[in-house]
């Protein structure tokens, strides 16, 4: 038997990296998952690889009513949601003197807007009881030079799984928080980091290297699985040790 046998599963920004791998192991652990990306290509590709198990579906966070329709087909199609991965992000980085009006905008309005959106939108379709996971950062703890606006926007992803806790666990929906350290996936590239700097940043890790994504996929089953039943509200800070050492 599998750790999710039976759970209905969404991840957004679930046709690469962090979500995709999570995505396959979720899978092998017997749950049906749905996964959003942006990219139409990149959304066939994944629901190719997936299979049949799996529903792969094109949806922009930013956008409600886009972020809604594909959340509706995913219930329809689930019947409810056991456990909603709030995944996508992005992650550019710039100097505060290189900071503009759109940079800002496109931050939080992917990290917080659209992760809140998901959230309430999703609300109606989650089951009693129901995982929600929220894709926080080490770097809403550990600063990095040019990484201003994206450390504000997963220190606010982890103020929302506290809050969003308070709030929901009435009615059998527990909110926790995973918070990445670098990992190897092609948000690094989309970042802007160079071999040289990721090179660098990995020299920082105490663990001598960066994460797997498929590790990353393991501390999302855990928060998924009736494991972590009684974590409520909390952070799962996976990073070789950078936060913490």
């Amino acid at each position: 038997m599998g750790r999710l046998d039976g759970k209905r599963v969404l991840i957004t920004g679930g046709t690469t990296g962090i979500g995709f791998a999570t995505a396959e192991l979720f899978l092998r652990e017997g749950a049906r998952v749905a996964v959003t990306g942006q990219n139409a290509e990149r959304v066939a590709a994944a629901g190719e690889a997936l299979g049949d198990r799996a529903l792969a579906l094109q949806a922009d966070v930013t956008r409600a009513e886009d972020l809604g329709a594909a959340i509706a087909r995913v219930a329809g199609a689930f019947g409810a949601i056991d456990v909603l991965f709030a995944n996508a992000g992005i992650a550019p980085f710039a100097p505060i003197d290189q900071v503009t009006d759109d940079h800002i905008s496109a931050i939080l309005d992917t990290n917080v807007r659209g992760l809140i959106n998901t959230v309430r939108l999703a609300l109606p379709h989650l089951a009693n009881p129901a995982s929600v996971i929220l894709t926080s950062s080490t770097a809403a703890d550990k600063a990095a030079a040019g990484g201003s606006v994206y450390a504000a926007s997963k220190a606010a992803v982890r103020s929302l799984a506290r809050s969003l806790s308070a709030e929901l666990v009435g009615r059998g929906v527990r909110v926790n928080a995973l918070s990445p350290g670098l990992t190897e996936t092609p948000i690094l590239a989309k970042a802007g980091l160079n071999d040289a700097m990721i090179a660098h940043f990995a020299g920082t890790i105490p663990a001598g290297r960066l994460a797997e994504a498929e590790e990353m996929a393991e501390a999302a089953l855990y928060l998924a699985s009736d494991a972590s039943r009684y974590m409520v509200g909390g952070n799962l800070l996976v990073d070789g040790g950078n936060g913490t050492l």
